[in-house]
């Protein structure tokens, strides 16, 4: 049974919930994951998603900021979310999806993550932004290397870094650019390559010297024309679920799909 995940940092499910319902009927995914919902629990539009058939949902949300939701065709348990850093924000949340009797995998545990962008100066004695998403990343590693997340796991969200050299449009005049620092990209690729067989899944289709974004600023004029982008947006499997891989996909045209779009836009990966 072809099976399909989905990432998307929507800035705001309530301002853009037309496009995200669009978005739901044109592609179809099993499950999706949205980063900086920017809602409490009770304020998700849960009865919309259930009316387009996402009954199911995990969402671990804040007032006004950041927040997490995961909307599913299938059956989720084993809703959880974690603190980065002591820091109360809502950035995490998983669930156990249960994909069903066709499914040629089974049963994942996916996890939704909102890395902190890291504010503007990429120094962590100057700045408590960029010391926070340095914070979180070493969390992140140690917890990645239990025995729990060797097989079974999807990860996915907005990680706020573009790890290599093709994943923004001028490798040479970002490398002091938050997001693109060596010592982001460096902790990514360390997660990456930690020991668990982690699977850039995209990467996996696109290689590594093509350009690829999935976040264009709010500030340029004409992003299209400027494609001045980047590949914030990722989804990994460990290498189980990445054997069964069919495809993965940005669809760049999400970002003019309205007037106030989000800056982000989805990354799919399909499964066989």
């Amino acid at each position: 049974m072809p099976t399909s995940f989905a990432t998307w940092n929507i800035n705001s499910v309530r301002l853009r919930l037309p496009i995200v319902l669009d978005f739901l009927r044109q592609y179809d995914p099993d499950v999706l994951c949205l980063q900086e919902i920017k809602c409490l629990n009770d304020q998700f539009p849960r009865n919309e998603f259930t009316a387009a058939g996402y009954p199911h949902h995990a969402v671990h949300g804040q007032k006004g900021y950041h927040g997490v939701a995961i909307v599913s065709k299938h059956p989720l348990t084993d809703i959880s979310s974690r603190v980065f850093f002591e820091i109360e924000e809502s950035r995490h949340v998983s669930a156990l999806v249960d994909l069903g009797q066709g499914s040629v995998f089974g049963p994942l545990t996916v996890h939704n993550f909102y890395i902190p962008a890291g504010g503007d100066l990429a120094d962590p004695e100057l700045n408590p932004k960029f010391k926070h998403k340095l914070g979180f990343l070493s969390e992140l590693k140690s917890w990645f290397g239990e025995d729990h997340f060797r097989e079974r796991q999807l990860i996915c969200g907005d990680f706020n870094i573009a790890p290599l050299e093709h994943d923004v449009w001028s490798h040479k005049q970002l490398l002091d650019v938050v997001s693109h620092t060596p010592i982001e990209t460096e902790a990514l690729n360390a997660l990456l390559s930690g020991g668990h067989g982690w699977v850039d899944v995209v990467r996996k289709y696109f290689p590594a010297e093509e350009k690829l974004y999935s976040w264009w600023s709010y500030r340029a004029k004409d992003w299209q024309a400027a494609n001045k982008g980047r590949r914030l947006d990722h989804i990994w499997t460990t290498a189980d679920i990445a054997a069964h891989t069919a495809g993965a996909e940005i669809i760049k045209p999400a970002r003019g799909w309205s007037d106030k779009p989000s800056d982000h836009v989805p990354v799919i990966a399909r499964f066989a």
